[in-house]
């Protein structure tokens, strides 16, 4: 799902990219914040090194006397995990807390400022010390003066701070990760509207794109709009050439019709039949042909809806002056006022191929009728001729073949009609008539109408 979707595709991007940034904020966060409670305690120990530096003094043997210590209550308690120490080379003065331990001495001592570092202190605690070499008089005895405090509270304080930065992270990441859903949504918004118009492109070839006011979409449009126009092109030029075929065979036709004739009124009847079914075949077949570019041209051009009932009137007026259709009592059940959302010239192509059907196989009767609903439309054509079974009309129409080919009381006008209903969106089915022959029924809507 997510290889196949450009949505998802964006928002896995997005959030392991902000779980990414996340993690590398509170990487660098925490480590901030150690350095930031480092130099809090590093200007502790400075403030309090310069009290004792302030309270030192130096017996006349060069012993170190502080009159005044740092009020801490650590101080005081025996491994309280905060010590000083003064020391000279006579002796050594240093703060309870550190009972009869001692502070490491520096290797390289500093005389200029004070200075940090980490060792192993006492009582097997890991300690941060702060010290300094002072000289009380010029040319007197180096003192070095130390204050060290346990580290242990500090590696606490930034775990604590890692867990509680890590929560509040979490939920940045689900808020970040929903904004960026969002935003992804609204990104892609502009799609959806042009995949309505590859719709609408779909059902119609003169249908473009509509300009988008993005500078990122409208080269797409563009694009897509120059393929359209490039099919058209192509249907145009296609449709032109299978129509001046269609109507260039009419005439060869014509000519074959008249020696057909010739040939009957000379006595070769045999031949003469031969040709007029050669004949009927190869003008059934052009009539097909010039029945699909009509089928190909469908929802080019938009026009006004059909008027159903005048259409089937018209017709039967023409169908009633032939031979056959003269002899036959036609039943018309359409309201006046039903509309078709079809073209007049469609409507007539699909009906007046079925009924050309129904005129050559009826016995007596034809029954047309018409029903519609708020979302849907059907017309029915039945006659009282031999009609066809069930399992040879699904069979015929699912094969989408030539209806004059599965058996007697079909013909192409079927497959004609067919191929126009759904070029207009509708559906179509045989079943058997209610006067017992052939129904023809012709479905346009939402849902199906029984």
């Amino acid at each position: 799902m997510i290889a196949g979707s450009l949505r998802w595709r964006l928002l896995l991007g997005a959030a392991v990219t902000i779980l990414a940034a996340l993690i590398v904020a509170w990487m660098f966060m925490t480590v901030l914040f150690e350095r930031h409670l480092e130099r809090r305690q590093e200007a502790e120990l400075i403030r309090d090194g310069l009290r004792l530096a302030s309270a030192l003094s130096l017996t006349a043997d060069g012993q170190p006397v502080v009159a005044a210590q740092p009020m801490d209550p650590r101080l005081q308690k025996p491994a309280g995990g905060y010590y000083w120490q003064v020391s000279t080379r006579a002796g050594v003065v240093r703060s309870r807390s550190l009972w009869d331990a001692l502070l490491p001495a520096p290797v390289d001592p500093s005389a200029d400022d004070w200075r940090m570092r980490r060792v192993d202190g006492p009582f097997q605690q890991p300690v941060s010390i702060v010290e300094r070499v002072l000289k009380l008089d010029a040319g007197g005895v180096p003192v070095l003066v130390q204050l060290a405090l346990d580290t242990r509270p500090l590696a606490t304080a930034r775990a604590e701070f890692g867990r509680e930065l890590a929560v509040f992270l979490a939920a940045l990441w689900l808020v970040l990760s929903a904004a960026a859903w969002l935003q992804v949504k609204l990104g892609l918004r502009p799609l959806e509207s042009i995949r309505g118009d590859l719709a609408a492109m779909r059902d119609s070839a003169s249908t473009r794109l509509s300009a988008s006011n993005l500078r990122e979409i409208q080269p797409l449009t563009d694009a897509i709009n120059r393929l359209a126009d490039a099919r058209e092109h192509d249907l145009e030029h296609a449709r032109r050439r299978a129509a001046d075929l269609a109507h260039g065979l009419k005439t060869p036709l014509a000519a074959m019709a008249a020696q057909s004739r010739r040939a009957r009124d000379e006595g070769a009847v045999k031949a003469a039949d031969g040709m007029d079914r050669s004949i009927a075949a190869a003008r059934a077949t052009i009539e097909a042909e010039l029945a699909r570019v009509r089928i190909a041209a469908i929802g080019r051009t938009p026009g006004a809806p059909a008027q159903v009932r005048a259409t089937v009137e018209r017709l039967i007026t023409v169908l009633e002056h032939t031979d056959k259709g003269g002899q036959l009592a036609f039943a018309i059940d359409i309201p006046a006022n039903l509309q078709l959302a079809v073209q007049q010239e469609d409507l007539s192509e699909m009906l007046g191929a079925v009924l050309d059907n129904a005129v050559k196989y009826a016995r007596r009767q034809i029954h047309v009728g018409a029903a519609a609903g708020p979302e849907w439309t059907c017309l029915t054509v039945e006659d009282d001729g031999p009609g066809i079974s069930t399992d040879r009309a699904i069979d015929a129409l699912m094969r989408g073949g030539r209806l004059d080919e599965a058996g007697t009381g079909t013909g192409l006008g079927l497959a004609i009609a067919r191929e126009l209903v759904e070029a207009t969106g509708g559906s179509i089915d045989l079943d058997q008539a209610a006067l017992g022959g052939l129904r023809v029924r012709f479905f346009w809507g939402l849902k199906q109408k029984t």
